[in-house]
């Protein structure tokens, strides 16, 4: 193929398959230009900036929503067959279903942030439009880890989602824990990316490919021609250090040590994104490598066979991860006085929940793969319930920091008699982070649990899956004394006399905006149908 034929050839493929498929992305790039422009000319800085990111995010979830509507086999398409897969940009990034669905998650996420950062006023009036661009350029790279295909995409996209968090963490100007969080996350952000860069380079050299269905092809015959000492030494350690780079990002154990920190001295409303966000990104792109690289799509029995040491080895790192992270951040959070604190060490707990379904959907990928699927269903389902669950917590501590001025657990104290309203949504909210039933979080540990069962009934990497679920039960125990001992100082303590005692009505729009984010977490509890059904289809990437 001469210079010219690859060329068009390339030039036709950007612009009749990739970028009618890049469309959410698009407008996100167009409306950071915007803001930008905004910013530059003194003739529209007066345009409020939020109204601008809330119109691209709209644009975006939009196109999103067309997307996963349109794609063959969704519960809404008309199409019952068609091309369900498509490489984009020379197999850097990939369109399915499980794409475009973590798609529609951020989209919606934006659609709910922008508001809610708008009702808590921060960021302020000046700073705005900064951190609007940071926000849309993070979510931005974070829908590529999403739709990867190519381990430099893969970098590049964890980049792009990490580098305006740094930015964003330390965006409370003058305030000294701010600045530190922000250089803390960056420092720490810095070493894991060299390590995660390190192990491509590993990996890259010895299958002479970035590109992952190819990788997976080439890791198969490897395995399957009985590769040396130092080929299989320079694999294994290759896939520890990409591990550490999502580790890192996923805030799992041993690379957690960031997080709390962090979530303490950023703005709470930075928190909520850290944690709904920026853990979907993460997850995602993990199900993508772990699922692509074991188990990669149409690939043959033989491949298949041949894959079993790899499906053995993720199974078992990203389940020892997992069984350390939940447990860890379960145990840690007991003894938090900031609110933001135990969140955060919350959020590290649930990432645990995310990776135990991740490590099931590895392991049943090259011997069921319908009940692979249902792993990723249900990862994918935890995500959607996620999102509401920890946007409403974060919500509610931010607004109560405006009227209590302040973030810490004892500051809550009989915050009942003057709020009542609110502590019944924290109530909600609190309940199925622990997962229990009737509400979201109790369906969507359920779903989890439940493929790791199907796993053990069907024999797979029994002794890990027993331990996973073993460990999974018990930790859900754990999470109920930390989680009820915050509504048991809201009913039963005793207010401060110097408290500032200022209400938050439900009846207000702080109030209606956490009713609207507290509703879909009791509604989901129940009616889950619709968003199962949509993580099905997303789950049949693997399958």
């Amino acid at each position: 193929m001469n210079l010219g034929t690859l060329l068009t050839s390339s030039l036709s493929d950007t612009l009749q398959v990739s970028l009618p498929l890049f469309r959410p992305e698009l407008c996100l790039a167009a409306t950071i230009v915007l803001l930008l422009l905004c910013r530059m000319l003194p003739v529209l800085r007066w345009v409020d900036s939020a109204w601008i990111a809330l119109g691209g995010a709209a644009f975006a979830a939009a196109y999103a929503w067309a997307d996963l509507r349109g794609l063959p086999g969704s519960p809404w398409s008309p199409v019952a067959s068609g091309l369900s897969r498509q490489e984009l940009f020379t197999g850097l990034l990939v369109f399915d279903a499980f794409t475009a669905y973590i798609r529609v998650l951020l989209a919606g996420f934006l659609l709910l942030y922008i508001p809610f950062t708008k009702i808590t006023g921060i960021p302020g009036r000046e700073e705005e439009t900064d951190f609007h661009v940071l926000l849309l350029g993070a979510v931005l790279g974070m829908c590529l880890m999403a739709s990867a295909n190519h381990l430099l995409t893969v970098f590049m996209a964890v980049e792009m989602a990490s580098v305006p968090s740094y930015a964003m963490a330390g965006f409370l100007k003058g305030r000294k824990a701010s600045s530190e969080a922000a250089l803390k996350y960056a420092v720490y952000g810095a070493g894991a990316a060299g390590i995660m860069l390190y192990g491509i380079s590993l990996l890259a050299g010895v299958l002479g490919s970035c590109h992952l269905p190819t990788m997976a092809a080439r890791l198969a015959t490897v395995l399957a021609g009985g590769s040396t000492g130092g080929v299989t030494t320079a694999l294994v350690l290759g896939g520890l250090m990409l591990a550490v780079g999502l580790s890192f990002k996923l805030s799992a154990v041993p690379f957690h040590f960031w997080c709390p920190d962090v979530f303490e001295g950023a703005a709470a409303e930075v928190g909520a994104f850290l944690s709904v966000a920026s853990k979907a990104a993460a997850v995602a792109l993990a199900v993508r490598l772990g699922c692509t690289l074991t188990a990669p799509p149409h690939a043959d029995a033989a491949q298949l066979a041949a894959l079993a040491d790899a499906r053995f080895y993720g199974a078992h790192l990203v389940g020892l991860l997992a069984a350390l992270t939940c447990t860890l951040g379960n145990l840690a959070a007991y003894g938090q006085t900031n609110m933001k604190r135990m969140l955060a060490y919350s959020t590290i707990a649930h990432a645990g929940y995310l990776m135990i379904g991740v490590a099931a959907a590895i392991a049943l990928g090259g011997v069921d793969r319908a009940a692979s699927r249902d792993a990723v269903a249900a990862v994918a389902f935890y995500l959607g319930a996620y999102l509401f669950m920890n946007l409403a917590a974060f919500a509610i501590v931010a607004l109560l920091r405006n009227t209590l001025r302040s973030e810490e657990i004892a500051a809550y104290s009989g915050l009942i008699q003057s709020s009542p309203g609110i502590v019944v949504a924290m109530g909600v909210v609190l309940v199925s982070l622990i997962g229990l039933p009737p509400l979201a979080g109790f369906t969507a540990k359920f779903l989890i649990f439940a493929s790791v069962s199907q796993a053990i009934a069907l024999g797979v990497e029994k002794p890990l899956m027993s331990v996973l679920l073993a460990v999974g039960g018990l930790n859900t125990v754990f999470s109920l004394v930390y989680y009820l001992r915050v509504l048991g100082v809201m009913i039963f303590g005793t207010p401060s006399t110097d408290r500032v005692n200022e209400p938050l009505p439900l009846v207000s729009l702080p109030g209606a905006f956490v009713t609207g984010l507290v509703a879909p977490v009791v509604v989901l509890g129940v009616f889950f149908a619709g968003l199962y059904a949509c993580a099905q289809f997303a789950g049949g990437f693997a399958s």
